[in-house]
């Protein structure tokens, strides 16, 4: 008998940043989160991760807990993203990285050299931006966090401006 397809619910809320698109799953946990103008890139996550399994993914309400988490990050808790359940896909290698993320605090950041080292992987720096850039949950798992070895911001898939508004909001000096 073959799997029921992972049944999904998608809302649109704002932000002060625009439109986010929040997916979970039937028992309220967080699989992606991406912005509206990048909802073709969120899509082809999801069936990246999920595509053997299938998925049904239909628009819905997300539970209010997950938008509590959110309002109150907004308003500059910056510690609430840690009570949101997350459940991704991905590969062993990539959940690594994404846990990884998930352990840098707000207003902090790490280069891409120094989460490859973290995950014990240190000659894996390609690897790792790759993975971080796989990640279906931003924000939540933050690899907003995560910048050049010299400083610089790159590799952000809403955008450097976003990644720059999100890291001043976390006390960054950017």
């Amino acid at each position: 008998m073959p799997n029921e397809p992972l049944r999904l619910q998608m809302e649109h809320v704002a932000t002060p940043l625009g439109t986010m698109l929040l997916v979970t799953d039937t028992q309220g946990r967080l699989r992606a989160l991406d912005w509206a103008d990048s909802e073709g890139r969120m899509r082809r996550l999801l069936q990246l991760h999920y595509g053997r399994q299938g998925f049904d993914l239909r628009m819905g309400a997300v539970q209010k807990h997950i938008h509590g988490c959110l309002d109150a990050y907004w308003s500059g808790d910056l510690g609430a993203l840690n009570a949101v359940p997350v459940k991704t896909g991905g590969t062993a290698f990539q959940q690594s990285v994404w846990t990884f993320l998930r352990t840098i605090s707000a207003g902090h950041t790490r280069s891409y050299q120094e989460q490859a080292r973290a995950i014990g992987r240190g000659s894996a720096v390609r690897a790792v931006a790759g993975a971080n850039g796989a990640n279906p949950v931003g924000i939540v798992v933050p690899c907003h966090r995560v910048i050049g070895s010299d400083g610089s911001l790159t590799g952000y898939a809403g955008g450097i401006e976003r990644k720059r508004w999100l890291l001043r909001h976390e006390g960054g000096n950017f």
